[in-house]
C-alpha cells in the first residue's frame, strides 16, 4: 500500500520534469552569416514562440564540420549565404526534406529545392553599378556587358567568386557553354582592370574614374550609403541598374536554410524556418540587410526600392547550380582574372 500511495508523488514529479522540458524548447542554429545581422530575427522568434535559439557562427568550413560531427551533430538548422552552399549541403547528404505548406506557399518555386531540402530566405540581385557622370544608363542586359562599346570600361571582382560563378552558371543555363565562353571573353576584353577586389571596390573605382560601369550586388549600395563618409562617397557616385537576361529576368543569389539530417529538434527547426518566411521576419530581413524578401508583397528598403522593380530570373537556382563547375572551368580557360 505504501508503494501505491507514492504513485501520485512520482507522477507529479514526472509531470513537473516533463513540463520543464517542454518549456525549455530550443533549436540549434549553425550560421555563416554574422550573428549581428540575424540576431533581431532570432530574438523576435524566441519572444513569439518561447523557443530558445542557440547560435553557432561558423565563418568557414560549415559543410566539413557537420560531416565530421555526423549523427552526433547538434545542428538543427544551417543558414548560409549563396545557393551553391545550400546545394552542396544537400548533395553531401547533410539535410532532410521539409514538407511545409507555409514555406511552399511563401517562397516561389524557383527559390527553393523541388524536393524540399532547402529554402531561400532573402535575395540580393547581381546588378550593374553605373557612373552618374559618365554612364547615364537606365537599362542594360547581361548579354550587353560583352559588347565592344564597353571596352576598357568595366570593373568586376574575381570570376571565381561565388557571386560571379552563379551569374556565369546562369548564363550557361540560358545559352549553353559555348555561348557563355564567348560572352565571358567579351567581358574580359572590356575590363578596365584585372578582375579582383570586392563589390564595394567596383563603386570606389567608378568614383575614381578607373571604370564607368561594374557588376556587383545590390545590398552593398545600402551598406555604403549608410556607412562611413568614405563609403558614402562611393555609394553616392553610382546609380544602380537591374540587368535582365533578354529572355528572362535578373539573376539573384540568396541566403537560405536547410534542416539538418540528424536535427535533434526537428519540430522547432521547421518552426524557425516558417517564422523566417513570415511577413514580419521578411520585412526585418529587408530593412536590416538591404536585401530583397523572397516572399512576394513584402516591402523593401527605400534605397533598394529606388532601383526599380525586381523581376527575378525564372530558372530554378537548383538548375543554375548544376553549372557551377563548368562556370569555374570557363573562368580559368579564358584567364578571366589575369
Amino acid at each position: 500500500m505504501k508503494s501505491i500511495s507514492k504513485i501520485p508523488l512520482i507522477l507529479t514529479g514526472l509531470t513537473a520534469l516533463c513540463g520543464s522540458w517542454v518549456n525549455a524548447a530550443e533549436v540549434n542554429l549553425y550560421t555563416t552569416r554574422e550573428p549581428a545581422l540575424i540576431q533581431p530575427l532570432l530574438k523576435e522568434f524566441t519572444q513569439k514562440t518561447g523557443v530558445k535559439v542557440n547560435t553557432v557562427f561558423i565563418k568557414d568550413g560549415l559543410l566539413e564540420r557537420v560531416k565530421v560531427e555526423g549523427r552526433r551533430s547538434p545542428a538543427d538548422v544551417m543558414l548560409t549565404v549563396d545557393f551553391g552552399n545550400l546545394v552542396d549541403l544537400v548533395s553531401n547528404g547533410l539535410t532532410q526534406r521539409v514538407d511545409s505548406k507555409v514555406l511552399n506557399s511563401s517562397i516561389p518555386a524557383n527559390l527553393r529545392a523541388a524536393n524540399g531540402h532547402w529554402y531561400a530566405l532573402s535575395m540580393r540581385a547581381r546588378a550593374v553599378y553605373v557612373s552618374k557622370d559618365r554612364a547615364p544608363l537606365t537599362a542594360i542586359s547581361y548579354e550587353d556587358l560583352a559588347h565592344p562599346k564597353w571596352n576598357g570600361k568595366i570593373c568586376i571582382r574575381s570570376g571565381n567568386h561565388p557571386y560571379n560563378t552563379g551569374l556565369i552558371a546562369a548564363y550557361i543555363a540560358h545559352y549553353g557553354e559555348k555561348e557563355a565562353e564567348k560572352w565571358l571573353r567579351g567581358i574580359k576584353a572590356n575590363l578596365a582592370r584585372p578582375a579582383s577586389g570586392g563589390d564595394r571596390d567596383v563603386a570606389r573605382d567608378i568614383l575614381g574614374k578607373i571604370c564607368d560601369i561594374g557588376v556587383a550586388n545590390t545590398y552593398y549600395v545600402g551598406n555604403m550609403r549608410e556607412g562611413d563618409p568614405e563609403q558614402q562617397r562611393w555609394g553616392n557616385a553610382i546609380n544602380v541598374v537591374l540587368p535582365k537576361f533578354k529572355n528572362s529576368g535578373t539573376h539573384v543569389n540568396v541566403s537560405g536554410a536547410v534542416v539538418s539530417k540528424y536535427a535533434p529538434n526537428r519540430k522547432e527547426a521547421v518552426q524557425l524556418l516558417e517564422f523566417l518566411a513570415s511577413d514580419h521576419a521578411q520585412a526585418i530581413y529587408a530593412k536590416s540587410g538591404f536585401e530583397y524578401p523572397v516572399k512576394p508583397g513584402v516591402s523593401v528598403d527605400p534605397i533598394i526600392a529606388s532601383f526599380g522593380k525586381l523581376q527575378v530570373d525564372s530558372i530554378r537556382l537548383s538548375d543554375i547550380a548544376r553549372h557551377r563547375k563548368t562556370a569555374n572551368m570557363l573562368v580559368d580557360k579564358v584567364q578571366f582574372n589575369r
